[in-house]
């Protein structure tokens, strides 16, 4: 990365692509300093992170973003299953050499980030989980109205803010809205969405008893592994509710949770300066042990 590069804001910086394993990746990097690596939620793309966060992280990483095989702007199979996104997560570093990245994931994407640390634990320095669920059964399922407003073809302010922010709450609304506007002000060279019958496929391909299926392993792998990793969770998660995490708090060795008043969904849109610190100091002070 360039000196300019490194000032590029994420509203401006241009989207990539990489020819890996028989298709092509989009993908977009800010920033200088270690690699993180970015892992997008269900009907995300390139330009469903809010800039904001992208940019404080770039102040202290090498921020990666990208769209997952057949969705956006990058070809090939389309699936919402944890290991073809793990699959995905594992060409781009490859593809770009990043041989060591710490790993985040938000909602599907922190499948996507455990799978990829289980499959390859030597190159994950960090593994950072923005609402999500833990692999195998859990006590605590989804509110009904986040697959009510998810499955809508289009969704507007009033749906992300059910979505992502804590409705209940004024600043929570206010944050929604700015978060919105931030989103928006990309102008070109953005990711087209997901078409409805594209998301209810990959829905329906991954249909299972459990949201994150375990035949891997991969709680139990997790629960004795050494890569540090941190949870950050809003109080009222309407998609992975943060209790699922409580009981595994003590069981898992390396599990940092931090749980946000308030908060829904998408925490790191509505705190993005906080958030990102957060993840900065949780990497720059929690070292995998040697």
């Amino acid at each position: 990365m360039t000196a300019l590069a490194d000032k590029i804001s994420a509203r401006a910086t241009p989207t990539r692509f990489v020819a890996t394993n028989g298709r092509t990746l989009a993908y977009r990097e800010i920033g200088s300093g270690p690699p993180l690596i970015l892992c997008l939620r269900f009907r995300g793309v390139l330009d469903s992170w809010d800039p904001a966060f992208l940019d404080h992280l770039a102040r202290s990483f090498r921020v990666i973003t990208f769209d997952y095989s057949g969705l956006g702007q990058s070809g090939g199979e389309a699936s919402y299953r944890a290991e073809a996104m793990a699959r995905d997560v594992i060409d781009l570093a490859d593809a770009l050499a990043v041989d060591t990245f710490a790993l985040a994931g938000w909602s599907i994407g922190g499948l996507a980030a455990q799978a990829a640390t289980c499959m390859v634990p030597d190159r994950v320095s960090h593994l950072v989980l923005i609402g999500t669920t833990p692999p195998g059964p859990v006590e605590h399922p989804s509110e009904p109205i986040f697959l009510e407003t998810a499955l809508k073809p289009v969704n507007d302010l009033a749906d992300e803010t059910i979505l992502f922010f804590e409705p209940a709450s004024a600043a929570s609304r206010a944050a929604a809205e700015a978060s919105h506007q931030r989103i928006a002000a990309r102008r070109g060279d953005r990711s087209p969405e997901i078409p409805p019958e594209t998301y209810l496929r990959l829905l329906k391909d991954r249909a299972a008893t459990d949201t994150f299926p375990d035949p891997g392993g991969y709680r139990d792998f997790l629960a004795r592994g050494t890569v540090p990793i941190l949870v950050i969770s809003g109080d009222h998660e309407i998609v992975f509710p943060a209790p699922n995490w409580f009981a595994l708090s003590r069981a898992w060795k390396s599990l940092h949770l931090v749980v946000l008043p308030q908060m829904g969904h998408g925490p790191q849109h509505e705190v993005p300066e906080l958030a990102a610190e957060w993840i900065a100091s949780f990497i720059r002070h929690r070292a995998k042990p040697r």
